[in-house]
C-alpha cells in the first residue's frame, strides 16, 4: 500500500477574519484534493502582540470552511507565549511532514515565525517553504527588514507571486544565490528555488446562480454602472483615491454609483472599553518609537470624503467585516473592482474577482503591470493621478471589458495546480 505525505500548512486557521486566513485554507483543502495526502493546518491562536488594538476573529462567518474534507486543525501557536512557539515546532516535527507551507504576510510575526522554521532545520527530511505574500513591507518601517530577515532565512524553498517579489527576496539577502522557476520547469542550478507561481483564483466564494440583480441593485439604491471597493479598509489600498476619482467621475455622468464594502481595519474594538483605551495609548506609543511617521494610519479616515465630495446619495457603504457567505452579492451587482492602491503585492481582492470574472481597474504600482492588461482584463492607471483614475473609470463605462478575457487571464490559476506545483 502506498504510504500517505504529509503537509502542513502553517498560518491563520478559518477561525481568523482575512485574506491570509482565507489562503491558508484553501491551499490546505486543496492539498486535501491529492489522493494519499495527509493535510494538517498548524495555526496560530494570536498572531500578533497583545498591545494591537484590533479583533482579528471572524464572529460572522456560519459555513465551516473545512466540511467535508479530511483536513486536521491544530490551534496552538500564540505570539505572546513563547513556549507555544516550541510547542509547535514539536508538533510539526512529530507529524513528521513532507513539506510545511509557511504564509509569511507580515513583518512583525518575523520572531515565533524564525524561531519554529529554525526549529524545523534540524529536521532534515523536512522541506520548509515560505509563500512570501510581500517581502518588502507594504507600510515600511525601520524594523521590517530586520524581522523579514529573521522569519524568512531558514527557508529551503521560497513561493513569489510576483517577479518584483522575487527581487526584494534577493535584495533582502544579496550573498544569497536564487534560482526563480516559472510553472512547469525544473531547477538547473544550486540555488535556492523560488517558485514563481500566482495568487489563486478564491473558489470559496460561489457566485450565487439564483440572485436577482436588478432587484438587489435596487435595495442598494445603486444605478447603471457600479464600482466596488472590498475588503479590509488599509491606506496603501487607496480608498481615498477610489472616492475622489469617483466623485470627479459622478460630476460628468449621471449614472454611475458606488460600493464601499468592508471593515476599517484599526476600527474593530469597543473604544469605550478601558481595555480598548489602554491598548490604543499603548499600541500608538510603540509606533512612534519604531514606525516611520507615515507609517501611523490608526487616523486614516478615508470615509469622511463621502460627506465632504457630496456624494452620500452616490454611494452604498458597508462598514462591516462580511461573512464569506454573504461576499458573492456584492460582486455580482458590481461592474468593475477597483483596485487604486498606493503600493501592491499580488491581491486576495482580486483574487475573488477573478473568480466572478471582474475587469480590474488598478494603478500602475507593484505587480499590477503583471496581472492587468490595459484593454484586455482591466484598465491601468497612473499613480497618484485622480484624472488618470476618474478616466479609467470612465473608459470601463464607454468601453467595457469582455468577461471572457477576465476569465481567460485566470482559467490556469486554481488551487489544485498551485498545490501540485509545490509537490513536484
Amino acid at each position: 500500500m502506498k504510504n500517505k505525505r504529509t503537509i502542513v500548512c502553517f498560518g491563520p486557521g478559518p477561525m481568523f477574519k482575512g485574506g491570509i486566513a482565507n489562503y491558508n485554507t484553501s491551499l490546505a483543502k486543496a492539498f486535501d484534493q491529492i489522493e494519499d495526502t495527509e493535510v494538517h493546518i498548524v495555526s496560530w491562536t494570536q498572531q500578533y502582540p497583545a498591545i494591537i488594538p484590533r479583533d482579528f476573529i471572524d464572529r460572522k462567518s456560519k459555513v465551516d470552511q473545512l466540511e467535508g474534507t479530511n483536513i486536521k486543525i491544530h490551534y496552538l501557536t500564540n505570539y505572546n507565549n513563547p513556549a507555544s512557539w516550541n510547542a509547535t515546532a514539536k508538533l510539526i516535527a512529530g507529524l513528521n511532514p513532507e513539506k510545511v507551507i509557511f504564509q509569511w504576510a507580515i513583518a512583525i510575526q518575523g520572531l515565533p515565525m524564525g524561531y519554529i522554521a529554525k526549529k524545523l532545520k534540524k529536521s532534515k527530511n523536512i522541506e520548509i517553504f515560505f509563500d512570501l505574500h510581500f517581502v518588502i513591507q507594504k507600510e515600511g518601517s525601520a524594523l521590517d527588514n530586520r524581522l523579514t530577515k529573521i522569519g524568512i532565512k531558514h527557508a529551503d524553498s521560497y513561493i513569489v507571486h510576483a517577479f518584483k517579489t522575487a527581487d526584494e527576496l534577493k535584495q533582502l539577502f544579496p550573498q544569497k544565490k536564487f534560482e526563480v522557476i516559472e510553472r512547469d520547469n525544473e531547477i538547473t542550478g544550486n540555488g535556492l528555488k523560488v517558485l514563481k507561481l500566482y495568487h489563486p483564483v478564491y473558489d470559496m466564494f460561489k457566485p450565487n446562480p439564483d440572485i436577482d440583480i436588478a432587484e438587489v441593485k435596487k435595495e442598494m439604491g445603486l444605478k447603471e454602472n457600479v464600482f466596488l471597493f472590498f475588503g479590509f479598509i488599509r491606506k496603501y489600498k487607496g480608498l481615498h483615491n477610489v472616492i475622489e476619482a469617483f466623485a470627479a467621475l459622478a460630476k460628468q455622468r449621471n449614472d454611475v454609483s458606488l460600493i464601499i464594502c468592508g471593515e476599517s481595519f484599526w476600527n474593530t474594538l469597543d473604544s469605550s472599553k478601558l481595555s480598548t483605551r489602554i491598548k490604543n495609548a499603548t499600541f500608538g506609543v510603540a509606533k512612534k518609537l519604531f514606525l516611520k511617521n507615515q507609517d501611523n494610519e490608526q487616523d486614516y479616515n478615508p470615509l469622511a470624503l463621502i460627506e465632504e465630495l457630496n456624494i452620500k446619495e452616490l454611494v452604498h457603504l458597508n462598514n462591516e467585516f462580511v461573512p464569506n457567505e454573504d461576499v458573492p452579492k456584492y460582486f455580482q451587482v458590481s461592474d468593475n473592482i477597483m483596485l487604486y492602491y498606493l503600493t501592491a503585492t499580488p491581491s486576495g481582492v482580486e483574487s475573488i474577482g477573478y473568480n466572478f470574472n471582474m475587469p480590474m481597474l488598478a494603478t500602475n504600482v507593484g505587480h499590477f503591470p503583471e496581472t492587468v492588461v490595459d484593454g484586455f482584463n482591466g484598465y491601468m492607471a497612473k499613480d497618484g493621478d485622480i484624472a488618470s483614475m476618474t478616466n479609467a473609470m470612465n473608459k470601463a463605462i464607454e468601453k467595457p471589458i469582455d468577461r471572457k478575457n477576465v476569465a481567460a487571464t485566470s482559467k490556469d490559476m486554481s488551487w489544485n495546480n498551485y498545490a501540485k506545483e509545490i509537490l513536484r
